[in-house]
């Protein structure tokens, strides 16, 4: 009553659609070595190269559960593009990364979590505030989306599309955060700068002194600086690898 269904893809689909398998399992095995995950909830969500086709998380799966093998492959309307597979998906969840993936071809990965300090600071009218490194890399391509309730709406895709605009990082009103790169990596490494810096922020705001602010002109320039420092590669780029070979150490089994 309590096993899965077994499911094995390798060997049964392209090698690029294998290879994201891989790196979007290892990213929800991430979530859960970070503390991101929420039982069930919260999403990833992937597109296929050369392909319309998005991967996401199966429906009542821990993320610790989530294999290469048992990521749904769905449209972009919301169908099951496999009739044999075993699994469902949140609808609420398709909405908000159906909305991103429809907008922004740019994008090959969407992160949405529900964490504490996102949630704080996504709830605060002045939102992220410019007093950390952190926070330097998401305010350069920070939106916001107010909060209409669970997303399950089409009409709320269409004001989602318009708030994010060109937008890397989102703060979802009373809610939790969202980011999007165009590897998977790019958009890990978005979420752990947007994590880091409400976690800073909370911990500055909790010392009841009055924080320094960093000038808008810094927040400007810190792309080009971040360029720099990675020699033509994302920070993404940069240290997914290594993320990579971590999530192998810690659970080897999330490549099946």
């Amino acid at each position: 009553m309590f096993e899965l269904p077994n499911v094995d893809l390798k060997d049964k689909v392209s090698s690029d659609e294998w290879q994201t398998r891989i790196e979007l399992a290892a990213c929800y095995r991430l979530f859960v070595m970070h503390g991101w995950d929420d039982l069930i909830y919260t999403h990833i969500s992937a597109r296929i190269p050369n392909s319309d086709h998005l991967l996401i998380n199966a429906f009542g799966l821990t993320f610790e559960e989530i294999t290469a093998s048992n990521l749904v492959k769905i449209d972009i309307h919301g169908n099951i593009v496999d009739p044999d597979c075993p699994f469902k998906f949140n609808p609420a969840g398709f909405t908000i990364h159906s909305a991103v993936h429809e907008a922004r071809h740019d994008a090959c990965c969407v992160l949405h979590v529900h964490t504490n300090e996102t949630v704080a600071v996504a709830s605060l009218e002045e939102g992220l505030l410019p007093i950390s490194q952190f926070a330097m890399f998401a305010l350069a391509s920070m939106s916001y989306h107010d909060y209409e309730g669970l997303a399950v709406n089409y009409e709320e895709k269409l004001r989602l599309q318009r708030d994010l605009g060109d937008k890397n990082f989102m703060l979802l009103r009373n809610h939790g955060a969202l980011t999007l790169g165009k590897t998977i990596g790019d958009a890990f490494m978005h979420m752990y700068d947007l994590i880091r810096a409400c976690q800073i922020q909370i911990q500055v705001m909790s010392m009841g002194m009055k924080p320094i602010y960093v000038n808008q002109s810094i927040i400007d320039g810190i792309t080009a600086q971040a360029n720099k420092v990675h020699t033509g590669e994302t920070g993404g780029t940069k240290a997914w690898p290594a993320m990579l070979r971590k999530v192998q150490r810690a659970y080897p089994d999330f490549a099946k």
